[in-house]
């Protein structure tokens, strides 16, 4: 069985976790196509199927069964095996601070910390919001060693390792009158109190992506610290509020508001780890990069693998 490959099993069990191709090949980073054609070549090789074709969810043969029992014996240790590496490579001690732009990060980010100080328990860690200091010229001072921003700025020396793409969709009162609008124009919010996170008005997607471009201002503009302040703001009609699709999901049966995307074809900001650029080749920061991206496909709905490729500017 020398055909039998690591990606094979890693397939299998995705599929298993999942329930689903769709879902299988987004938690793979594969198209649907590619992961369908991979499956199909490995049951051709072994001359027999390997999951029942249109159940929900995938039912295995006998065959897939013994695969899966394989996967779950041999993938386990390739891990353990890759960040015991990781640690001799790296070091086994070091510092990890890090300071956050995104209100609504702390979700994911909290268990994403969790996993990791259990396979680098050596690391020293601490986390800031990062809302009352500018974080990325501190990480280029050696003050911080990670930034979580979807706002990169040149001429730092900073690598910026893009975690995934999400979109900013606007958030309004069930009976507002552009409720009955499939799209949300510039233009629209005119007349509007806008509800946003207390930050510089460039570090938000609506203002940098959206009304900037087209040179449209809000009525007016008023602050919220917390997500479920905002929600519960937009819902009593006190104005209107932009926040990350994934952000929203906890309240998408809420009856008293909807929500709408920012132009035709959305707004789709991407989210990045931001290092320095001398260090962020370090097994520790790696490692940490490679877990929070992990957390955020297997925790937050909405997102998609970012386009975008390492930035280093």
């Amino acid at each position: 069985m020398n055909y039998l490959e690591l990606r094979h099993l890693r397939t299998l069990a995705a599929l298993r976790d999942t329930g689903s191709l769709v879902e299988a090949a987004e938690k793979l980073y594969l198209t649907q196509s590619a992961l369908s054609h991979q499956i199909k070549d490995l049951e051709e090789k072994l001359g027999c199927s390997l999951f029942l074709r249109k159940s929900k969810p995938v039912h295995f043969t006998a065959a897939g069964q013994s695969l899966l029992l394989l996967a779950d014996r041999i993938l386990p240790q390739i891990l353990a095996t890759k960040r015991e590496i990781d640690r001799l490579a790296g070091g086994e001690t070091g510092r990890l601070y890090m300071a956050i732009e995104c209100h609504s990060c702390f979700e994911w980010l909290l268990p994403a910390i969790n996993d990791y100080r259990e396979q680098w328990p050596d690391v020293e860690l601490d986390i800031s919001g990062g809302f009352s200091f500018a974080p990325l010229p501190a990480l280029a001072r050696g003050e911080l060693d990670l930034v979580v921003t979807s706002d990169p700025v040149p001429d730092l020396g900073l690598s910026y390792h893009p975690l995934f793409s999400y979109e900013s969709k606007l958030v309004l009162p069930a009976k507002h009158a552009l409720a009955d609008k499939k799209t949300i124009e510039p233009v629209d919010l005119a007349r509007e109190i806008l509800i946003t996170y207390p930050v510089d008005r460039h570090r938000l997607d609506i203002f940098s992506q959206f009304l900037g471009p087209a040179g449209v201002e809000p009525k007016s503009i008023r602050v919220a610290d917390l997500t479920a302040m905002m929600i519960q703001l937009v819902a009593s009609g006190r104005g209107v509020a932009c926040l990350p699709n994934w952000a929203l999901q906890d309240y998408v049966h809420n009856v008293f508001v909807t929500q709408r995307s920012l132009g035709e074809d959305g707004v789709w900001p991407v989210l990045y780890a931001a290092t320095r650029r001398t260090e962020d080749s370090a097994a520790y920061l790696q490692s940490f990069i490679s877990s929070a991206v992990q957390t955020c496909f297997a925790t937050l709905v909405g997102i998609i693998a970012a386009d975008s490729e390492l930035l280093e500017i």
